[in-house]
């Protein structure tokens, strides 16, 4: 009976435990269909306004600045050579690494020895000359006075012919006398032709005179050329460079002895792409003399000068691409033959466009533009320059637009947006002052010092510099480049 009483109680309590597993899965059903069942209550959602800059796009003509690399050259650059051989006696003092030279000035004399020696032979070679044209001249004059001598002799002895025959023929002459008389006039006749063979010598002999004179002369004029080859003269104004010649050293035929190089007559050279210099061109097709401006950055200083557009290459170059292009400089004070610089050029004014900056175009070509009720709107555009951080585009139905300075990934057609005008936005903040230091008395000692004896700097930079090493706070830029290439 014990064990039959358990066993109902095990019984029971695992019956009542399977009623309430079933009755919890019942109500976990239930709460299941009625979470699903029921309809989700979504809050009211607000529209997302962006705040965008605009700018208004206003038509107007612009000139657009190309704006490429180049480098300074002379348009005239002379090497110096030697002309003749020999012992350098006399060096001018200014012949010298960068000293300036005047158009005339002797720079170096070489030994004529050997050379006035040739000069006096050739001058003595053409007083001999001289002296046989005059004689041979003489003689000629001689030989023709005893031509006509002999030709008068002829025509005596000719009459006495005819003479004798007449007496001849009317019975009064012998025929011995008119033998005689032929023989004579035969034998004067004979005469003649010797004198004139003469003549004729002498003639062939005036004209060798003249023959020798000519050449004597030339030889003469060529030795005066190698004497005055002894002598080298500055040919233009400009400065020398390259000197590898002291007095007393000998040179060669042809040896390179330094470069004049015209330092007032200068020209920048820089290589554009062809569609820039498809743009440089008039309406004949020739490049147009637009105006240049060069600048040239040293040590925070600045170089500036202007020039315009003078010609360009005739070809492109064995492994090159583009336009070679020259300006020429009109003044270009502190430049100097291989600087390298900045070159601006103005192009031809492009009409109908308008100037935005390059944050507002997208890469498909188009900008956003305010729409009705401050949405914005998708217009494509044409872009015609990129000037630095600016476009110039144009497009229909662009002209009086308000444009979105700036895209942006979260901006797109049809976006609501919160315009903010420049008006809105206050005057443009000034672009902050460059860093100014306090320099102690050491450094700026140092600094100055090393302007003053650095030889490679030119003289309205250095000036400019020691200028602003005196003030009391000088750029820290500037001290910064300085101390860099003093290697401090």
């Amino acid at each position: 009976m014990r064990f039959l009483r358990q066993s109902l109680s095990g019984l029971f309590l695992v019956s009542v435990t399977l009623a309430l597993l079933i009755y919890a899965g019942a109500l976990l059903r239930d709460a299941i269909q009625d979470r699903l069942s029921r309809e989700a209550v979504v809050p009211p959602q607000r529209e997302r306004v962006f705040t965008v800059n605009v700018e208004p796009a206003e038509l107007r003509t612009v000139a657009p600045v190309l704006t490429a690399f180049g480098q300074v050259q002379s348009r005239r650059t002379l090497e110096l050579r030697a002309a003749a051989s020999g012992t350098v006696i006399e060096l001018s003092p200014d012949f010298e690494e960068g000293a300036r030279i005047t158009a005339g000035t002797v720079l170096l004399r070489i030994d004529p020895a050997d050379a006035q020696s040739a000069y006096d032979r050739t001058a003595a070679d053409l007083l001999d000359a001289e002296a046989e044209e005059r004689e041979a001249a003489r003689a000629l004059v001689l030989a023709r006075d005893e031509l006509a001598a002999a030709q008068e002799q002829a025509d005596l002895r000719e009459r006495a012919f005819r003479r004798q025959t007449d007496l001849e023929a009317r019975g009064v002459g012998t025929a011995a006398a008119v033998e005689t008389a032929e023989l004579a006039a035969s034998s004067a006749r004979q005469a003649v032709l010797t004198r004139r063979q003469a003549v004729s010598q002498a003639e062939a002999r005036v004209d060798q005179a003249q023959t020798l004179l000519a050449r004597a002369r030339i030889a003469r004029d060529e030795a005066q050329r190698r004497l005055d080859d002894t002598v080298m003269r500055a040919g233009f104004d400009g400065s020398l460079s390259g000197v590898t010649v002291v007095e007393g050293g000998l040179v060669s035929v042809n040896e390179r002895l330094a470069e004049l190089v015209d330092d007032s007559a200068l020209e920048v050279a820089l290589r554009i792409s062809t569609p820039q210099y498809a743009r440089l061109l008039d309406d004949n097709g020739e490049l147009a003399p637009l105006p240049v401006t060069v600048t040239l950055s040293v040590l925070g200083a600045e170089l500036e000068a202007t020039g315009t557009l003078t010609r360009d290459s005739a070809a492109v170059g064995e492994g090159q691409t583009g336009r070679l292009i020259f300006a020429r400089l009109d003044e270009a004070r502190g430049f100097k033959p291989g600087d390298f610089v900045t070159v601006r050029v103005t192009e031809p004014e492009v009409e109908n466009v308008v100037r935005l900056p390059a944050t507002s175009l997208a890469a498909d070509g188009t900008v956003l533009v305010l729409g009705v009720e401050d949405r914005l709107d998708s217009l494509p555009v044409t872009l015609v320059r990129r000037q630095g951080d600016d476009v110039l585009v144009r497009g229909p139905g662009l002209g009086g637009r308000e444009v979105v300075r700036e895209r942006s990934p979260l901006l797109g057609p049809g976006i609501k947006v919160r315009p903010l005008r420049q008006a809105q936005e206050g005057a443009q903040a000034a672009p902050p002052p460059p860093a100014m230091l306090e320099l102690t008395e050491e450094r700026r000692a140092r600094l100055v010092a090393f302007v003053e004896n650095n030889p490679g700097m030119p003289d309205e930079i250095r000036s400019s510099i020691l200028a602003s090493l005196q003030q009391p706070r000088v750029p820290a830029q500037m001290v910064e480049r300085l101390e860099s290439r003093m290697g401090g």
